[in-house]
């Protein structure tokens, strides 16, 4: 279990006395996790935004009644499985009135289906999440769970206080839900061989198509007795490892944008008299007048009447996906409030990387659009292949790059090195800067404190990354550039991005970034960059014998979309910059 962060906690504490900004900070950051809990528990129900809305507005109209900041998250969590819970026991009856008045969506689009889609799984990591559909209620209700803590998003204290249990129950529980969804994927990957198995076929001769646990546990005796099924098993990857790092399911922007409305509403009373609690009654009759004018007056109060929930009439259409997928499509930004249309899938551009080999043409600088700045930030995203070439980086105007501070100088290159906590540099001017990752794992290792930029004055934007490696990728069997067996391994805040050996910005303006360095020994080397010597690293082929083992990837989009770096602030305390800042 990770640190909590001393800023989540104040933000709590700011939020339970009425502070508007922390409130808005509090929905925007953990809505996320509630939407992917609620999802996978619920299994993509149609009725999934009515139940994370009434969960966010319980969050928020309860936060006066929480006496322990540090317990915010399991807090939440429980309130959670507590909705989905109550929605389960709800009568059918009133389920299918609600369904009929607003129209069932479309089977096929559960949230399997989802994570597929949006986080771009394909292989080992699809067959996870499909075996997902195999899974009965309460085994999908621990794996919401369980995908969220491997996924770094939960400590294991957190997922059994979630689950009202303590943490060698818990384990139990994980445990034996991880078992079936090991056997869900040996059903999944057998029923997708080709050939298929005539004796599987056999068996599975009066199934409907449609997974159920009922079925799992039917096809999986046949699969693990049967040596033509037992062929295609060998190869399958611990389901910890395939989970770990995977992104978030992007929130809808619909919902997004509409709790924020709901979570201020329901705050109003304490913004105004200065009592927290005061705003369930307030949350309740503005969902409802939402739902009035979302569904009509008349199917509000059926709605209302047959599910006995204030949220029950949908009042908030399900917009598209709040997904940006940066440029390449390799990665996912969620982005929790709406957006203009992202930008096109660039076509991937194969370049040599011999010396004498030049830069593929950058393509035309995008049209100037009129999305806000800072609108799309950094999040946790998914590796892409390690073979595939970065997308074509867009030219920004260059300039001249400054560097000051305080700071020392790299004994590789001579260029200014922030080595221990309190180390700054400041950048200014226009132009490309390389901010180079040395994590001294076998120095020491212990909390992680993220680098922070502050003080910033125009714009800053995070264009791609290279150095021909993430810094969680294998240097060696078992041993990662974030540490080893031996010596312990780094472990990131939850929800913060991955970093790449060498991460690239643009800066029009000026930034200082500080090393706040903890329990883990970090170097930063930060160096101004042209346009060409960016593009030559990203492009570079993977050759592990250099040290290269993937290409770089490009997250620019040539616009103000460009993701904007997390922990980034215009204010100048280095030690209080949010993970998701207002640029």
């Amino acid at each position: 279990m990770y640190a909590r962060p001393t800023y989540e906690v104040e933000t709590v504490l700011a939020a339970r006395a009425g502070d508007r900004d922390a409130i808005d900070e509090l929905v925007r950051s953990h809505l996320p996790l509630v939407y992917n809990i609620v999802g996978r528990a619920m299994n993509g129900h149609p009725d999934v935004d009515d139940v994370v809305q009434e969960t966010m507005a319980r969050v928020v109209t309860g936060l006066s009644g929480l006496r322990d900041p540090d317990s915010f998250r399991s807090w939440l969590v429980a309130i959670a499985l507590n909705q989905v819970r109550d929605w389960r026991q709800a009568p059918p009856a009133a389920l299918a009135a609600i369904d009929e008045a607003m129209g069932l969506a479309d089977a096929a689009s559960d949230f399997a289906a989802l994570t597929v889609t949006r986080l771009g799984l394909s292989g080992q990591r699809k067959e996870a999440a499909e075996a997902a559909r195999w899974l009965d209620a309460d085994d999908r209700e621990v794996l919401a769970l369980w995908w969220m803590e491997v996924a770094g998003e939960l400590a294991r204290a957190e997922l059994a206080a979630a689950l009202g249990t303590n943490e060698q129950h818990a384990a139990v529980r994980v445990q034996r839900t991880r078992r079936r969804l090991e056997s869900a994927r040996a059903v999944v990957r057998a029923l997708a061989a080709r050939p298929p198995c005539p004796d599987l076929a056999a068996v599975a001769q009066t199934w409907n198509g449609a997974p159920s646990d009922l079925w799992r546990k039917r096809l999986s005796r046949h699969v693990r007795d049967c040596p033509v099924c037992g062929e295609h098993l060998s190869d399958l990857v611990p389901a910890e490892r395939l989970l770990a790092g995977l992104g978030l399911v992007a929130v809808p922007a619909g919902i997004a944008a509409g709790l924020l409305e709901i979570a201020r509403t329901a705050a109003a009373p304490a913004l105004k008299g200065g009592l927290l609690a005061k705003g369930k009654a307030a949350a309740g009759s503005a969902l409802a007048a939402k739902g009035k004018a979302a569904a009509g007056s008349a199917l509000a109060a059926k709605s209302k009447a047959a599910a006995g929930s204030a949220l029950a009439a949908k009042p908030i259409a399900v917009a598209a996906a709040g997904v940006t997928l940066i440029a390449g499509g390799a990665a996912v930004v969620q982005t929790l409030l709406p957006e203009p249309a992202p930008p096109r899938r660039a076509t991937p551009v194969v370049v040599s990387s011999s010396p004498a080999s030049s830069p593929a043409p950058s393509p035309r600088p995008a049209r100037p659009t009129r999305s806000p700045y800072g609108l799309t930030v950094d999040a946790v995203d998914q590796a892409p292949p390690r073979n595939r070439p970065p997308a074509p980086l867009p030219r920004r105007p260059g300039g001249t790059v400054a560097i000051g501070g305080r700071h020392g100088y790299s004994r590789y290159g001579g260029a200014p090195s922030i080595t221990h906590r309190g180390d700054y540099v400041t950048v200014s001017g226009r132009g490309y800067v390389q901010v180079r990752w040395g994590i001294l794992y076998r120095n020491r290792v212990g909390p992680f404190l993220p680098a922070t930029w502050t003080g910033l004055k125009g714009k800053l934007f995070h264009v791609a990354s290279g150095g021909g490696r993430r810094m969680d990728d294998e240097q060696a069997p078992g041993v990662t550039w974030m540490g080893s067996p031996e010596t312990g391994f780094v472990r990131l805040p939850r929800g913060q991005q991955q970093m790449w050996q060498n991460e690239f910005y643009y800066l029009d303006g000026r930034v200082t970034l500080h090393n706040n360095e903890s329990g883990t020994d970090i170097d930063l080397t930060v160096s101004p960059r042209t346009w060409q010597e960016v593009w030559a690293d990203l492009s570079a082929r993977p050759d592990p014998a250099k040290g290269i083992v993937r290409y770089g990837l490009t997250r620019d989009t040539g616009d103000d979309r460009a993701p904007v770096p997390q922990y980034v602030t215009r204010a100048a305390n280095p030690e209080r910059v949010p993970q998701r800042s207002r640029v």
